[in-house]
């Protein structure tokens, strides 16, 4: 079905049924499709982008926290600027959108993924990958007690690739050969945001996630 194409759009992923998130869990982590005894593989170049309403829970179905510890990002988006709002309602009132053309080959991309694999990483970058990442699961050794009580669950091993990989993406395109601990720290919160589990207290609190992560990255040395 539309599973089996280079690019997957799950509009609402919250409102699809059990069954449906855990056939699209087997594609994103096994990179395959299971139909009774056979499995068909998916093409090297696939990925999903997931949207989640997160205001409107009626009709919902809680994510399974092994699936979405496999997107590698959670993008908050907020309400468009005054100009931005402006400009959609003119694309979507006025004349009829332009075709759309190819402007890159599957090739390129599988290229380019191979390039973004040689992209430098020091070790002192590394490292603080891994003492952002150490500091969600142990705050209090790392010098934010006060965190201890507001974490259930840190972020998983997963938290640290992602972080690596997308880094340096982010340094392929600003056009740069290394990973600075700017690229680390721009994304983190895009990374670790849903990959934390806030406690009760801190939802009593009013504590997100994404604040937790926050008083991480300004505690945390940067090297």
């Amino acid at each position: 079905g539309p599973i089996f194409a280079n690019l997957v759009l799950a509009d609402e992923i919250n409102r699809a049924p059990a069954k449906v998130q855990s056939a699209l869990l087997e594609a994103m982590q096994e990179r395959q499709v299971t139909i009774g005894d056979t499995s068909y593989m998916l093409d090297d170049l696939f990925l999903v982008l997931a949207t989640q309403n997160p205001i409107e829970q009626e009709g919902t179905y809680p994510l399974p926290e092994a699936q979405v510890d496999r997107f590698m990002l959670k993008v908050q988006v907020d309400y468009p600027s005054r100009i931005e709002e402006r400009q959609i309602v003119d694309r979507m009132t006025g004349e009829p959108l332009a075709a759309v053309r190819p402007v890159i080959s599957t090739s390129d991309i599988l290229n380019a993924r191979k390039i973004v694999r040689g992209i430098y990483v020091d070790d002192k970058v590394k490292e603080y990958v891994m003492d952002l990442v150490v500091a969600t699961r142990e705050p209090s050794a790392n010098g934010i007690a006060g965190l201890g009580p507001l974490i259930a669950y840190g972020a998983s091993p997963r938290a640290s690739i992602y972080l690596i990989i997308a880094a340096r993406a982010h340094a392929f395109l600003k056009g740069r050969g290394y990973v600075t601990p700017e690229d680390i720290k721009e994304l983190a919160p895009d990374i670790l945001r849903h990959r934390l589990i806030p406690t009760y207290e801190a939802e009593a609190q009013s504590v997100t996630a994404s604040d937790i992560v926050q008083q991480i990255l300004d505690h945390v040395e940067v090297p």
